[in-house]
Parts: structure tokens; sequence; C-alpha cells
């Protein structure tokens, strides 16, 4: 290592300009960056749900719509009215729409003199009070209409847009809002769907970026000289975060992958712990640097680099394993993220050893920032004469210690019980936000804004099939959790009503006979539009969907009703698929319970094994992943007490807990051995661990700490939550670290942590 850390020093200017080149080689990358709010794009094609919703999109058209809700004391006013009409036709002409429904675009199905008529729901706009009531009660025997385009009460009404596959949100809402202004009018018009989700999510994730990277950097430059009181001590760590962050984000656009909402943790994960390894070698270079070291500063660089070269690269690699274990979830923005993170350590972690050292080299030695440190020293900072105090407890109490801690365990656990997984994307707003209040107007008034669909698959005209069809749609509204449904049978059915009487057998029924159900289809064609019929089933007549919209968006009640409408048709053999956008965040919510999971078992073992292979005994990775469960129990068991989601942002806590909460155990029983090697009994090793080394850990979990908190500053409340809880989980490995690591190691005695032979000692040095 000696000689490894001479190189450096001779090739310092080789050094620092591979460093300056490589970031400004990555920094021209960044303009290039692009924004992803799709969460459909969030997941894997393969996945079964995404890849069922792409095959209804492909069969029936797309399935995603914009609505526009106008808001009146009553709808049915002439005025009101003819400003819908018109927003319906205008609708039309945007680039990107597909289809429009509305009041003047669904249909009305009556007879007159024995003849079957077809027209609009609306087929004029009264202009009396009496007209008026008679359109009333004709809309609230309409099933097509009442309740899913106006409201009950008739207080609201919904231009619904269907939109083609692939079309551009920002350009479709130009369109829109230009539309809106050309049409004003007194009513209130509110705008709702996804593609508004995603442009304001889209402008929420410019936001954020904006703000909490600067923020995150200044908080960070305050913090780093209080720590240090030095200008360098400030200057390398920064200079290293800001370095990792150019070359991340710049490798987001080289290779052609997109911003994220989750995305928005990452500059912020690098600015709390990419500078933790700069911080250890100022730390100690600091520690080093007293009036009684007559060394020069190369000698003193040398010098730290054998002493923290190998603990610090162990850090490192432990953090990029825990951010790689993300791997292990399904969704494609937290994969990425891991991958992201470990290459912003990964350049950190080399900046830190290589690029600190040769400038180091460079600076001239400064007076001493701290005092000596020894037992009789009156002058020792507040922080060593703390850690100091809580080293003699720790040695006087190590078993109760150890108690305490399993006790909290133990009371954590019966939170975990009560942890709700909820991918909603409601979630990401407050409750007041425009989104979330539009979703409820259509939730609690027009039917729901998630839809589920059960398609078929054979002879549609078949009237066994029509049949299943039929009872299908009448099963799903007697959930409570639906609102409105529509099938082609519900078009039959209407068919039947206006071609017989009350009295007769006939009325409201299907047709007994193939041939019937095609007369029926042929009668429509006849005298309305068979496109009408196109998002309800394809003109080969071979395929046909029954589509339910959810009038509550939480994935909770979006599971329950999938799996019910699976149990419903698992032995259907005409069924071809169960798919829809509310079924794909029932199933993203599964998977982010499995991701969680799994991530964290990989990050446990993955960790554990490392540290092993460092300290060659398997105890040693035991033992440290005693402070890493603790902290995973304490963390979920506190998000249960507090009723924190697991979504899509918090399901990747894990992880990075344990990539970054690892570290302080690393570090204390590195410093600890050598303390022990040295001849100190264990009592007094902790103690010397806890008031040199442990300064470092604590300058280096606060650092993560204060970078962290600056995502409470998040306009996405998930990403709020995922800071409270990282800080959460932070203090928690640093409580297991400089606690209950040390009662371990005084109580149990680790054979891998005891003094060795000197021959042993020489050949380990």
């Amino acid at each position: 290592m000696k000689s490894l850390a001479e190189r450096i020093i001779t090739c310092r200017w080789v050094v620092i300009s591979a460093f300056l080149f490589t970031t400004l080689a990555f920094l021209l990358q960044i303009p290039g960056v692009e924004i992803d709010t799709d969460l459909k794009s969030q997941l894997p094609r393969s996945m079964p749900s995404r890849a069922d919703t792409d095959k209804i999109d492909a069969l029936f058209g797309g399935t995603e719509m914009l609505m526009l809700i106008v808001e009146a004391e009553d709808v049915l006013q002439a005025t009101t009215l003819e400003r819908i009409r018109t927003l319906a036709k205008r609708m039309k002409r945007i680039a990107g729409v597909d289809r429009v429904i509305s009041l003047f675009d669904l249909k009305s199905i009556r007879s007159e003199d024995g003849a079957m008529i077809i027209e609009p729901a609306v087929p004029f706009i009264p202009q009396d009070d009496e007209s008026r009531e008679q359109l009333r009660q004709t809309l609230q025997q309409n099933d097509l209409v009442y309740g899913s385009v106006v409201a009950r009460d008739f207080s609201l009404a919904a231009v619904i847009v269907l939109l083609e596959p692939g079309a551009r949100d920002d350009l479709l809402l130009a369109g829109v809002d230009s539309v809106l202004a050309q049409i004003p009018g007194g009513e209130k018009v509110k705008i709702g769907g996804l593609p508004v989700s995603r442009v304001e999510m889209g402008l929420y994730i410019q936001k954020d970026m904006r703000l909490l990277l600067p923020i995150g950097i200044f908080i960070m430059l305050i913090f780093l000289f209080a720590c240090f009181r030095q200008l360098r001590g400030v200057l390398l760590p920064s200079m290293v975060v800001v370095m990792s962050i150019i070359v991340t984000i710049g490798f987001i656009a080289l290779i052609g992958w997109k911003i994220h909402m989750v995305t928005v943790i990452l500059p912020i994960f690098l600015i709390a712990v990419a500078n933790d390894y700069g911080i250890h070698l100022v730390a100690r270079y600091q520690e080093d640097d007293s009036p009684a070291n007559a060394c020069s500063r190369k000698e003193l660089v040398i010098r730290l680099l054998q002493e923290l070269s190998r603990p610090v690269l162990l850090t490192g690699l432990t953090t990029m394993a825990g951010m790689l274990c993300l791997l292990g979830h399904i969704l494609i923005p937290a994969r990425q993220l891991g991958v992201l993170a470990a290459l912003g350590i990964f350049f950190a972690l080399m900046a830190s050893l290589l690029l600190i050292p040769a400038l180091l080299s460079l600076l001239p030695r400064k007076a001493p920032v701290l005092a000596q440190m020894n037992v009789d020293s009156a002058k020792m900072p507040m922080l060593e004469r703390i850690l100091r105090f809580f080293g003699r407890g720790i040695s006087q109490h190590p078993r109760s210690i150890i108690l305490t801690c399993l006790l909290i365990a133990l009371i954590s656990v019966i939170g975990i019980s009560a942890i709700v997984v909820d991918t909603n994307p409601d979630g990401y707003y407050k409750a007041d936000h425009p989104t979330v209040r539009v979703n409820k107007l259509i939730d609690e008034h027009l039917g729901g804004s998630q839809s589920i669909s059960v398609v078929y698959k054979g002879d549609i005209q078949s009237p066994a099939l029509m049949r299943k069809i039929d009872k299908m749609e009448h099963d799903m509204l007697a959930m409570d959790e639906v609102g409105v449904t529509t099938s082609v049978a519900r078009i039959l059915r209407q068919m039947s009503r206006a071609l017989h009487d009350r009295d007769e057998p006939m009325y409201d029924e299907l047709p007994e006979t193939r041939t019937g159900i095609a007369q029926y289809f042929e009668l429509y064609s006849m005298s309305g539009d068979p496109d009408d019929f196109r998002k309800m089933g394809d003109f080969p007549y071979e395929h046909a969907v029954v589509t339910a919209r959810i009038n509550k968006t939480s994935t909770l009640v979006l599971q329950r009703v999938v799996e019910r409408l699976k149990e419903m048709v698992k032995d259907d053999a005409d069924v071809l698929l169960v798919g829809g956008f509310g079924v794909v965040l029932s199933d993203l919510a599964r998977t982010v319970v499995n991701g969680q999971i799994l991530s964290l078992i990989l990050a446990i073992i993955v960790v554990s094994v490392l540290l092993a292979l460092l300290f060659r005994s398997c105890s040693a990775g035991l033992l440290a992943a005693v402070p890493l469960m603790l902290s995973a129990v304490v963390l979920f068991g506190l998000m249960g007490f507090l009723g924190i989601e697991l979504n899509i942002t918090t399901a990747m806590l894990s992880s990075i807990m344990i990539g970054v909460g690892v570290d302080y155990t690393i570090h204390f029983l590195w410093r600890y051995r050598e303390e022990r090697r040295a001849g100190r009994d264990c009592a007094d090793a902790a103690q010397r661990t806890l008031s040199t080394t442990g300064r470092g850990i604590i300058f280096n979990a606060f650092s993560v700490i204060v970078g962290f908190s600056v995502l409470l500053l998040s306009s996405f409340a998930p990403v709020r939550f995922f800071g409270f809880l990282i800080v959460v989980s932070i203090l928690t490995c640093l409580s297991g670290a400089l606690v209950l690591i040390p009662a371990l190691c005084i109580f149990i005695r680790p054979a891998f942590l005891e003094p060795v032979n000197s021959s042993a000692r020489e050949e380990l040095s």
C-alpha cells in the first residue's frame, strides 16, 4: 500500500488531470437528459399486467383518457350544454385524440312508431324549464350516460377524450388549453387524467432538481465547515460530490436512460453519501496533523492512505453492493437508480482515494484544528468528551444495552404488521392538489378514474358467450368498488328495451340466437354509428371487452377487485385476459413488496460476505449484520406505527440504508481491532475507538442525515417520506455502530478482533 501511495503522490498531476477531463466529458452530456413520467414505462414489457394492457390497446385502441369536468349548478342549462357541445367538437381536432365521448356523442336508443331510433343522448339543447326536465328524465333512464358522463345530481358533466397510443402529453394539453381559451364560460372546467399527472410530474421533477440540488450543496458546505473549520476540509469532499453528480447525470444521457420521479433522489443521495470517504480522510488527516508529528505533508498523505485506504475502500464497496441490490426490483427506475448510485459511489471512492491525496500533497500544512487527544486534556472538544462518556457507559453495561436493543426490535415487529402498500399516483401529491381533487370528483360522481377490463375471445355473436359477457358486467356492477361498466351486452339490452314493450318476454333481454344478435348489430349499423362499438368489440366479432371503472383509487381496493375478477374467470376458457391500468397499479404493489424483500435479503447477505472476506472470519459478517437487521426492523416498524405507505420510492429504503449504514460498523471494527492489537483491553479499546474514529463516524452519519433531509422539501409526498425515513434509518445504523457493536464486542469478544501473536501481526501489517 505504501508503494501505491507513493505512486499517487509522484503522478499527482496526471491524477488531477484525468479526473478533471472525465468530469468535463460527462458534463457535456447533461443537456441531452430527458424526463419520463409514464408510470407504465417504469415496468418491463414482459410484466404480465403491462403486456395484457398493451394487448387491450392493440385490440380496441388506446385505453388512456383525458377528462374535462364541467362544473355548474345545473349542467342542463342551455349555455352550459352549448359550451360542452362546442368543447367536444373542438377536442376532436386536437392531434393525438382518438375519440371524444360526451353527452352529445353517447347514444340514446329508443323506439318510435315501432322503429328503433339511435340518436345522441342530448339530441337538442332545451330552451325552457319543461324541455330541460324532460331531458333530465331521459338521461336518468340512459345507463350509458347517467353516472358516467353526467353526475347523478347534474352538477358535473364530463368530456372524455380517448387518446391515440403514443400521443404527446405536452402537445395534447397545449391543444386543450387553447380550446378552453377560445370557449370561455361561467362554468368551472377542470382537467384530469394520466396526461395531466405526467406533465405535472415532469414539472415537479424539474423543480425538485433545480431546488434540492443547490440547497443540498449549500447545506453540505456549511456542515463540512462546522466539522473541520478548515477551507480544505470543505472544498475537497464537496468537490468530489459535485464531480460525482456530474458524472452520474451525464451517464444517464450517455446510455439513453431517462429521469424518473425516483431519480430525484440520486443527486441528494450523492450529496449525502459521496463525501463520506473524503470526510474520513480529512478527519484522520487532522488527527495526525499535530505539532508533535514532524512528518512532511507527503509523508502524512502516505500514512493516511496506509491507515485508511482499506476500510474506506471496503465501505465504498459495501455501499455499491447495497445499491446494486436494487437490481432485485422489477421496477426499471429502481434498477437504474441502483446502477447510477453505484457508479456515483465508485467515482467518489476513486476520487477520494486518488484525487484528494494528490491535492493534499500539494497543499501546505496548516495549524492543527484538533487539540491533541489525551485523557487529561482540559481543552478536548465537546464531541470527544461526549464520546468518551458514552464509551465508559457502554463498557460498564454491555448486557443491558444488548437487552434494550432486543426489546426495541420486538416492539418494532408489532408495527411491521401494520404496513400498508399503496402505489396510487394520487399519493404523490398533497390532498388539496388539483389533480387529486379532480380524480376525487371523478371517483365520487362519474364512475371512477381507474379502469379494469376483462377481454373475451371467441364468436362474440354466440348467445352463450354474450350471456357470459352480460353476466360479467352484472357481477362487476355488484361490487361496491365499481362505479360504472361498459360492454357490448349493455348496448344489446338497450336495443332490446327499445324494440319490445315492458310486458313482453324479450324486454331487456339478450337475443337467444346467433342470428338475432347479428340482426341487432346490423340494425345498429343502419341507424347509428358502427364506430360506437370499437371500444367494446372488434369488427370481426372475435373479441369483446367488459370495462369497469373503479370509484376508489387505493391500490388495496384495486388489488381486491383484480383478485376477485381473476378468481371469477380462472376456469373460463373464453376469457383472454384481465388488464387495464388498474391491474397495472395492482400488480405494481405486489412487485414493490417482492422487490423490497429481495433487495433487503440480498443487501444483508452481500454486505455480510464482504465483511467476512475483509476480516477473514464468518463471525465478522454475522456481527455486522446484527445492527443492520435491527435498523431494518425499527425502520419498517416505524412505518407501520406512523402509517407511512410502502410505495415505489420508500421501497428502496432497505438497500440504501444497508449500503450506507454498514460503513459505520466497518470503521468501528477496523479501528477497534487495531486498538486491541495495540494491547488495550476490550473496554479501553472500545472507548479509544469511540473517541477517535467515532468522531469521523459521527461526521459521516450526520453528513448523510443533513444531505437527505433536503428531500423533505420535495414536491412529491413519497420523496418527502423517504427523506424522513432515511434520516431515521441512518440514526439507527449510527446507534447500532456506536452503541450495540461496542457492547457486543465487549460482551462476546469475537475471536477475529482479538490480539494475535507478533508474527501474525507483522504479517497483517
